[in-house]
């Protein structure tokens, strides 16, 4: 799946969104990616998750996890397409945990899977929990990565579509500067203002 193909994809689909964002990871951005508005189409969730399986279908995996809420669509998928266990970590108390009766036994090969990666703090997170869990991580996959591949989570890393999206601290914001109204899309938020 080319990068033009994908984002034609996403402008379709509305879910390559343009305006003034406030990140999960805090920062701002003019541009934010709504993976669900995407993965909520068969056609594509099943596309899409099978580039990423394929990357890493030569590995043995014994489960897929995802950070929760974002990731929880295209972890399921592909851990469907590879045949094994998915989970989800999800935050309690601020912090990220397995919940739900979850869990990775010591030795367990694990790959996480996101939908968008910026700074990669919630998959820190979710591979902190798995390797505090004596649990090994074979890889990290997810749809976008917008960081145009300047984050490294792990050895073996692959994200469908990889690109520089402008990321602004919120005190050094030109959006701000210019009064443009926020948006607070992300999923430990549930809230716009």
């Amino acid at each position: 799946m080319s990068t033009p193909a994908l984002l034609e994809i996403f402008r379709s689909s509305g879910a390559l969104l343009e305006g003034h964002f406030k990140l999960t990871s805090g920062l701002h951005s003019n541009t934010y990616f709504q993976c669900a508005k995407v993965l909520q189409y068969p056609e594509y969730l099943t596309e899409i998750c099978r580039n990423i399986a394929s990357f890493f279908s030569g590995l043995k995996v014994d489960t897929v996890i995802s950070p929760a809420v974002g990731g929880i669509v295209v972890g399921t998928e592909v851990g469907r397409q590879l045949g094994v266990k998915t989970i989800f970590a999800e935050r309690k108390n601020g912090e990220m945990a397995l919940r739900r009766g979850f869990s990775v036994s010591p030795g367990d090969k694990v790959l996480v899977v996101e939908d968008v990666i910026t700074t990669g703090g919630s998959v820190a997170e979710v591979i902190g929990v798995v390797t505090k869990a004596e649990a090994e991580i074979v890889g990290v996959g997810s749809v976008v990565d917008r960081s145009n591949g300047t984050v490294t989570l792990a050895e073996k890393q692959f994200s469908l579509l990889t690109l520089e999206v402008k990321n602004y601290e919120p005190h050094n914001c030109p959006l701000c500067d210019q009064n443009v109204p926020i948006d607070i899309p992300g999923s430990r938020t549930f809230q716009t203002s």
